[in-house]
């Protein structure tokens, strides 16, 4: 069965199964005020000389990507809501992000603050709610609020609404909605075998009414096709506003393995809240059964074996013009054009990512190293150390469900390595592996030396590593990761960062080194970076992961450099998603399966006569090239290079052909011109 009906059998199971708790969209019809107002927050307060929005939205669309100073400060958004009386009900609000705090007010009372821009937080509004109209105000504030994270970082902090926003209505019983955002179910794969799996189950329900209540839990696990694999049935008890938390054991026969891009497979539990024949409340979760691990020696493991696990930095889906308040479609795209290169892994950075990232990667396959967003600076104080913490558990409570997620990451290139930071970090470390023992933790290590303490804190070692581009040579990366092999021989090391600028406005051919901060990133120059790391790191299997800085460019509204001001240009793929880059087709043919074949420098297309090496990338083992439907000649491919090093160039139309023993084919024209012309 084709896998994306498996995936609508799955749809409705869960949305029969969940018909009883309501979730009404809050996107449309918002008022919005870049400035801090007094009273705002008021029922009556005039808003209506304020800009009409729509969620996802950023108040820093323009000036967060222009390579000026954006804004960074408090702005309002209202909105009315219009609410029936439902005895016997709970409502709550969820925010899917809001950067980087919110205050949020229900007709004029507040019903509470949060601090922390990229993760999903919820509010109990029943008591604040009256029948009929509600106005609905929040207080955002991206400004540089020293206790919450991140205090720096290489990236434009969007502020606003970033992610939808949503009303659940519940039973008055009903399954957790305020554990740090996270489902209210959560799962641990304690045995997996060919012959059984046992998960180990807790569900936490609370009782909100005035009574107590009595239901029926049902814990169903369906296969990919909607069919029952295990079902149980029990009675719960809960007093009036009590909460509980119950545990169920579930043996699953003969599993089927999740195995990554292989075999994606999933099955879905859902737990129900029975009251009588009524489904009074009910969540849903994918399950993917598979055993992460990793050998210092043989790399990441999955289930047992060997998986190299290799991909790029994915920041998010941002956009021209909508900075990262953008939505499944773009997140879709996003995922489509990184799974054509053929990785295995994505590496999220520097923060939580929304739900639907994790949901496509446990469709998809795709294992993922996800983070919070402790990056560049720390602050040595309680209230930042809680806020990180807090951070922390809504990543774990949100996301450890998940199939795809192997790696806690724990932060990222702090620029200090006194004993503080130390610390800091081996706390984050111990509440990770409190919060799920099943799972790896990491730190992105680059400004101390490889082995200090703060780089070997968690339970893989992992660096940020720029040789050829902002210091020494493409060839130190090879030495350097063996050298340090050598001497923590039990400590898994990875690549968590390596690129190059790039832009495709500018070529040249053989390239010059840019500058890193320059206005010069001439496109060759990052293939080039990657041709060298990409075939020394494929001879080191001993690497746990290595993943590409970074998959698009993204805004950064501090650089001012390559042919954008306010972009990281190290993307595989530019900003727009238009480009594909030199680089792109490179790592296509050493990651894709299906055949690859790419002429390099197509862009060069106006040349000079004389001789020249013509290039390409194919997975291949040996390619010809023709020149006008000459023959040139046929070469063995290597490092999934095919050179022709001294093809001699006429003046005129040059029509190049490269073919390879795998059946692919591709053709492009250059216009040749004598040394005395110029080319208009």
């Amino acid at each position: 069965m084709p896998r994306r009906l498996l995936a609508l059998l799955g749809l409705l199971v869960a949305l029969q199964a969940s018909a009883d708790r309501v979730a009404t969209p809050l996107d449309e019809a918002w008022r919005f005020r870049r400035d801090d107002l007094t009273g705002a927050q008021a029922p009556d307060f005039d808003d209506t000389a304020w800009a009409a929005v729509t969620l996802p939205h950023t108040y820093n669309a323009v000036d967060g990507e222009t390579g000026g100073t954006p804004y960074r400060g408090p702005a309002w958004y209202r909105r009315t809501l219009d609410v029936k009386p439902a005895a016997g009900s709970r409502r709550f609000l969820e925010f899917d992000g809001a950067t980087l705090a919110a205050d949020v007010w229900v007709n004029g009372r507040h019903a509470g603050r949060h601090e922390g821009g990229y993760a999903r937080f919820r509010f109990d509004i029943t008591p604040l709610l009256q029948p009929g109209r509600n106005v609905l105000a929040v207080r955002v504030d991206n400004g540089k609020l020293p206790e919450v994270a991140p205090l720096g970082g290489d990236f434009t902090v969007f502020g606003g609404l970033i992610r939808p926003v949503r009303m659940i209505e519940t039973d008055d019983t009903h399954i957790e909605l305020l554990d740090h955002g996270g489902p209210g179910m959560r799962f641990d794969i304690e045995a997996l075998d060919a012959a059984q799996a046992r998960l180990n189950v807790k569900l936490q329900w609370r009782n909100d009414g005035a009574r107590p209540a009595v239901r029926q839990l049902r814990l169903t696990l369906r296969d990919a096709q909607g069919r029952d694999v295990v079902q149980q049935v029990r009675r719960l008890d809960l007093p009036a506003g009590a909460t509980d938390t119950t545990t169920a054991v579930l043996n699953v026969p003969r599993p089927h393995l999740w195995q990554g891009v292989k075999d994606p497979y999933l099955y879905r539990l859902s737990a129900e809240l029975l009251d009588g024949p009524k489904v009074a409340d009910a969540v849903q979760l994918s399950v993917g059964l598979r055993r992460f691990g990793v050998d210092p020696q043989r790399g990441f493991l999955l289930n047992g074996e060997p998986y190299p696990l290799y991909g790029v930095n994915y920041f998010h889906a941002g956009r021209p013009g909508r900075g990262i308040a953008v939505g499944k479609p773009e997140i879709d795209q996003d995922l489509h054009i990184l799974t054509d290169l053929g990785l295995t892994g994505l590496r999220l950075v520097h923060y939580q990512h929304p739900a639907y990232v994790y949901e496509r990667a446990d469709e998809l396959g795709l294992v993922l190293w996800t983070e919070i967003p402790l990056n560049s600076a720390m602050a040595e104080t309680p209230a930042f150390r809680d806020n990180l913490f807090g951070q922390l558990r809504e990543l774990v409570r949100q996301n450890r469900h998940h199939a795809s997620v192997a790696v806690w990451g724990i932060g990222n290139e702090v620029y200090r390595s006194d004993e503080p930071i130390r610390a800091l970090l081996a706390d984050l470390h111990g509440l990770a592996k409190r919060e799920d023992p099943s799972r790896l933790t990491s730190y992105a290590h680059c400004c101390a030396p490889d082995d200090h303490p703060m780089a070997l804190v968690t339970d893989l070692a992992s660096y940020n590593r720029y040789w050829g581009w902002y210091d020494g040579q493409f060839s130190d990366i090879g030495p350097w990761a063996d050298q340090l092999h050598a001497k923590l021989p039990a400590k898994p090391i990875g690549l968590g960062e390596y690129g190059a600028g790039a832009s495709p406005l500018q070529q040249e051919d053989p390239p010059r080194r840019p500058e890193p901060g320059g206005r010069w990133h001439p496109e060759q120059y990052q293939a080039l970076f990657h041709e060298a790391y990409a075939a020394q790191l494929e001879k080191r299997p001993f690497l746990w992961g290595r993943f590409i800085w970074l998959g698009f460019d993204h805004a950064a509204a501090n650089r001012h450099e390559g042919d954008t001001t306010g972009r990281n240009d190290k993307g595989l793929v530019t900003y727009d998603r238009r480009t594909p880059k030199e680089a792109y087709h490179l790592m296509r043919a050493w990651w894709q399966h299906k055949p690859v074949l790419h002429i390099a420098s197509q862009r060069l297309d106006r040349r000079l006569t004389g001789t020249v090496a013509i290039k390409a990338y194919t997975n291949a083992a040996r390619a010809t090239l023709k020149v006008n439907g000459k023959a040139i000649g046929t070469v063995d491919v290597v490092d999934r290079i095919a050179v022709w090093p001294a093809v001699e160039l006429q003046a005129g139309q040059a029509t190049l052909e490269v073919s390879d023993d795998r059946g692919s084919r591709e053709r492009v024209d250059w216009q040749i011109r004598p040394h005395a012309e110029l080319f208009p």
